[in-house]
C-alpha cells in the first residue's frame, strides 16, 4: 500500500493493483473509504464529515498529482509523495 500523504492522523494510499474508476483511498483511525479523483464522492467506505472534509480539501489542492500517480499506478511505477495538508 503506496502511501502518497499523510496529515492530521489522515492516510492517503494507492494500490497498484486497484481497479477503474480513478480513486485513492483515506484511511482514519477504524474507518476507511476509496474517494474518486473525478469528484471527491465517496465510491465504497466511509470517513466521518470532518475528515472527508479534510481530504476533499487535500485532493482538490493536489488533483492534478493524484491523476499523474493514477497514471503511474497503472505503468507500474514508482508513486511520488503528495504534500500533506497544512
Amino acid at each position: 500500500m503506496p502511501q502518497l500523504s499523510r496529515f492530521f492522523g489522515i492516510i492517503i494510499s494507492m494500490f497498484y493493483d486497484d481497479h477503474v474508476p480513478p480513486h485513492f483511498h483515506a484511511f482514519y483511525g477504524e474507518y476507511s473509504a476509496q474517494i474518486s479523483i473525478s469528484d471527491f464522492s465517496i465510491i465504497e467506505g466511509y470517513l466521518p464529515s470532518r475528515v472527508l472534509g479534510l481530504v476533499v480539501e487535500w485532493a482538490s489542492i493536489h488533483k492534478n498529482e493524484l491523476n499523474e500517480n493514477w497514471k503511474r499506478m497503472l505503468d507500474k511505477k514508482e508513486l511520488l509523495p503528495i504534500s500533506p495538508l497544512q
